[in-house]
């Protein structure tokens, strides 16, 4: 019995290649390609394949926002594949209601396996994504820290941050200070540039 995918990718070439690559797999039946996400999602409220493929550059959470959304469709299943892949998209991914995520660096038989996998109802996600998901790594700070320097990195003011973690604006100061400290940076700015090119949020 075949699977049905639906393959999205904003880039033609790159949507051309994956759909390419997923035919050469005989049990893989490509039903459609989206060139981006919303459409991917109309697509998939409507026809509901087995199982929808997500690309994106691995850092944009309205992707992720709109991959959820597919996710919880009866009777589909969702896989991303991911350029680069940011811890704070990798724990929501894993955490969250995506069945699978990939890098575009594997080779094309993890590609196939994944496919599988998430269509069996398992779960797909490679062991060093798992673990970039539920551990910091060398990371210095704690995941509540971590979750304050993602809401400055989105703009969001102390008093926005102390309301969304229902905290004191105080304590969100104070974690602010830590974090500078702890990241070795001398300003909140300069901790976000370190937190970023580590790839920490």
């Amino acid at each position: 019995m075949s699977v049905d995918v639906l393959v999205h990718d904003d880039l033609t070439l790159s949507r051309y290649a994956l759909t390419a690559l997923l035919e050469r797999c005989p049990d893989i039946r490509i039903v459609g390609s989206a060139d981006n996400v919303y459409a991917a999602l109309e697509f998939a409220e409507l026809n509901r394949p087995d199982v929808v493929l997500v690309s994106f550059d691995g850092r944009d959470e309205e992707t992720v926002d709109v991959a959820e959304k597919i996710a919880i469709l009866p009777g589909v299943r969702t896989l991303l594949v991911a350029t680069a892949c940011v811890r704070p998209v990798v724990r929501r991914a894993f955490t969250g209601e995506i069945d699978g995520m990939v890098r575009r660096s594997a080779p094309p038989e993890r590609l196939f396996e994944a496919v599988h996998l998430v269509h069996r109802g398992e779960r797909a996600f490679d062991t060093e994504l798992a673990v970039a998901a539920v551990s910091n790594g060398d990371c210095p700070l704690t995941p509540r820290q971590l979750s304050v320097l993602e809401h400055l990195d989105r703009g969001d003011t102390v008093e926005e941050i102390a309301a969304r973690l229902s905290l004191s604006e105080g304590t969100v100061r104070n974690y602010i200070s830590t974090i500078v400290v702890n990241t070795g940076a001398r300003t909140r700015i300069d901790a976000l540039r370190i937190a970023r090119n580590r790839e920490w949020i």
